[in-house]
C-alpha cells in the first residue's frame, strides 16, 4: 500500500499532461477536469482513511532505503492537508467554468490548474528538504501562468512583483538547503532532524534556520514581508484567486510548520520567541490593510495575512493546545479563503466593480449571496459555533496558558475587525434601497452558488462537529510534538 503516496501527486499529473491535448476544445477540458478533480478527492479520502486506520504511509522511490532514495511521506497532516487541498480543487473545477473565463480556457487555464494541485500535494507530501524545493517551483510555474492569463496592464505589473518575489525567496531557498547539507551531510526531514542532535555547531544551525524561516515567511506572506501578496491575488480571475488564497501561504506555513516542529527545536528560546511576535504584528497590520481598502476583493486578501499570524502563533507556542489549535485554523482557513474569493468573485460580477463606495441595496436582487456572505464572515471572524472559533478558542487557550496574555488580547481584538471588515461588504454592499443601483439588471448566477455552498457547508461541519474532528486533530498535535515518532517511520529505526 506504500504506493499510495504517490497517488496525490501521479493523478493530477497525468490529468494535466491529458488536458494539455483538448485544450482547445474547452467543453471537454470542462468536463474532464471536473472528473479528474473528482477521481483525486477520492483518493485523497480514501488515503485519509487508511492513514488513520494503518498510520503513515512511507513510499521509498526506486526501492533505494531512506535516507539515500526519493520517499515520501503521507503521516496524519499531511492526509488531511491533502484531502483538504483536493476538496477545494473541486470546488475550483465546478465553479471556473461560470466566471467568464472563455477568453482564458483556451490558454491552458486547466492544465495549469492541476500542474498548481500537483505542486502543493507534493509539497505536503515531500520527505526531503530538496524536493520541497522543486515541489514548490512546480506549484511556483504553474501561478506564473495562471496570475497572467487575461493580460490585463494590471495582471503584468502585479505578476513582475509576484515573480520577481518568488525567484528571490526560491534562490535562498536553495541557498539554506545547500548550507544544511554542509553541516549534516543530508537532505531527507528525518535525517536532518536525527543529526541536528548530535552537531556541536548549534549557532551555525540557529542561523540557517533563521533563513529557512525567512524564505517561508515570505512564502506565506508574514509581517513584514507581505507587501506582495494582496494586489497580486485579487488581479487574476476570481477562481485563481481562490487557489491562491487558499493553498499557495498555506504551503509556506506547512512548511514552517514541519521543519520547525521536526527538524528546529533545540534552541526555541530564539525562533519561536520570534515567531509569536511576528504572529501579533501580522494580526495588526493584516487587518489594518483589511480595513483601509473598499475594494471587496483587497479586504478578503489582506484578510489572509492575519489569519497566517493565528497559525504562526501555535507555532511559536508549541504546546498541544495552540498546534491543534494551528492545525485547525488551518484546514478552517483553506476551505473559507477560497469561499470567500469566490463569493466576492460574484459579488463582483453581479454588481458589475469592486468597489464599496458603488455598490448597494444587492440584498433585494440577490438575496441568497448576501446571507452566504454574511455567514461566511461569521465562520471567518471564529464566531461560536463555526470553525474558526474552535481553532482560535484552542489557539489562545494554548497562548494564555504559556502566559502570552498580550497576544491572546491582540487576537481577540483582531477577530472582531476582521469581522467587521467583512461585514462592510454586506453592508455597504448588500443593505439599502433597492433604487440605490440606478438602472440596474439583474445577472445569471447560474452555477456559480453551488461550489460556494459546498465550502460553507464544510465550514459550518467543522465547527458544528468539532467533536469528531478535534481527536484527530489534537492526535496529530502530540505526534507533531514528538519528532522522534516521524524519525522512526521513516528511517525504520
Amino acid at each position: 500500500m506504500s504506493n499510495l503516496a504517490v497517488l496525490p501527486i501521479i493523478i493530477p499529473l497525468i490529468s494535466a499532461i491529458i488536458l494539455i491535448f483538448f485544450n482547445s476544445k474547452v467543453t471537454i477540458s470542462r468536463g474532464l477536469t471536473k472528473l479528474f478533480s473528482l477521481i483525486s478527492l477520492g483518493v485523497a479520502g480514501y488515503i485519509f482513511w487508511y492513514v488513520l486506520e494503518n498510520g503513515t504511509i512511507i513510499l521509498e522511490t526506486g526501492g533505494w532505503a531512506a535516507p539515500y532514495g526519493i520517499i515520501l511521506v503521507v503521516d496524519s497532516l499531511a492526509a488531511i492537508l491533502v484531502l483538504t487541498t483536493n476538496i477545494i480543487a473541486v470546488a475550483c473545477a465546478f465553479y471556473a467554468p461560470h466566471t467568464g473565463l472563455q477568453k482564458r480556457e483556451n490558454f491552458y487555464f486547466y492544465p495549469l490548474f492541476l500542474f498548481l494541485i500537483t505542486g502543493v500535494s507534493g509539497a505536503f507530501i515531500t520527505g526531503d528538504l530538496f524536493n520541497l524545493f522543486v515541489f514548490f517551483e512546480v506549484l511556483l510555474m504553474a501561478s506564473y501562468g495562471l496570475i497572467v492569463l487575461g493580460g490585463d496592464k494590471v495582471q503584468l505589473r502585479e505578476s513582475l512583483k509576484y515573480l520577481l518575489i518568488n525567484l528571490f525567496s526560491s534562490m535562498l531557498f536553495v541557498t539554506a538547503i545547500a548550507f544544511l547539507y554542509a553541516v549534516v551531510g543530508t537532505v531527507n526531514m528525518a535525517h536532518i532532524a536525527e543529526r541536528v542532535q548530535e552537531v556541536e555547531q548549534q549557532g551555525i544551525l540557529t542561523a540557517i534556520g533563521i533563513l529557512l524561516f525567512f524564505v517561508f515567511a515570505t512564502k506565506a506572506a508574514l509581517f513584514p514581508l507581505y507587501y506582495w501578496l494582496p494586489k497580486s491575488y485579487v488581479v487574476p480571475n476570481p477562481v485563481v484567486s481562490a487557489l491562491f488564497g487558499a493553498l499557495l501561504t498555506k504551503v509556506g506555513i506547512y512548511s514552517i510548520l514541519r521543519v520547525f516542529s521536526l527538524i528546529f527545536v533545540y534552541n526555541i528560546e530564539l525562533t519561536h520567541e520570534l515567531f509569536i511576535w511576528i504572529a501579533g504584528l501580522s494580526m495588526i497590520f493584516g487587518v489594518i490593510g483589511a480595513l483601509s481598502t473598499n475594494n471587496i476583493k483587497l479586504i478578503i486578501a489582506y484578510n489572509i495575512i492575519p489569519a497566517i499570524g493565528f497559525i504562526i502563533l501555535g507555532i511559536g507556542v508549541l504546546n498541544q493546545d495552540a498546534l491543534s489549535g494551528s492545525i485547525y485554523y488551518l484546514v478552517h482557513d483553506m476551505i473559507i479563503k477560497s469561499a470567500l474569493f469566490l463569493l466576492v468573485g460574484v459579488v463582483a460580477y453581479v454588481a458589475g466593480t469592486s468597489d464599496l463606495r458603488k455598490m448597494g441595496g444587492l440584498i433585494h436582487y440577490y438575496p441568497f449571496l448576501g446571507w452566504m456572505l454574511f455567514v461566511a464572515a461569521f465562520v471567518l471572524a471564529g464566531i461560536p459555533p463555526f470553525s474558526g472559533f474552535i481553532g482560535k478558542l484552542l489557539l489562545l487557550k494554548g497562548a494564555f496558558a504559556d502566559g502570552e496574555v498580550v497576544i491572546v488580547i491582540i487576537g481577540l481584538l483582531t477577530s472582531l475587525l476582521i469581522l467587521y471588515s467583512i461585514m462592510k461588504i454586506f453592508i455597504n454592499g448588500f443593505w439599502g434601497d433597492k433604487d440605490t443601483m440606478g438602472e440596474f439588471k439583474k445577472k445569471s448566477t447560474k452555477g456559480l452558488y453551488t461550489p460556494i455552498v459546498f465550502l460553507l457547508a464544510l465550514s459550518v461541519i467543522l465547527g458544528v462537529g468539532a467533536e469528531y474532528f478535534y481527536p484527530i486533530v489534537d492526535s496529530v498535535a502530540a505526534y507533531l510534538l514528538d519528532p522522534d515518532i516521524y524519525i522512526d517511520s521513516v528511517l525504520k529505526e
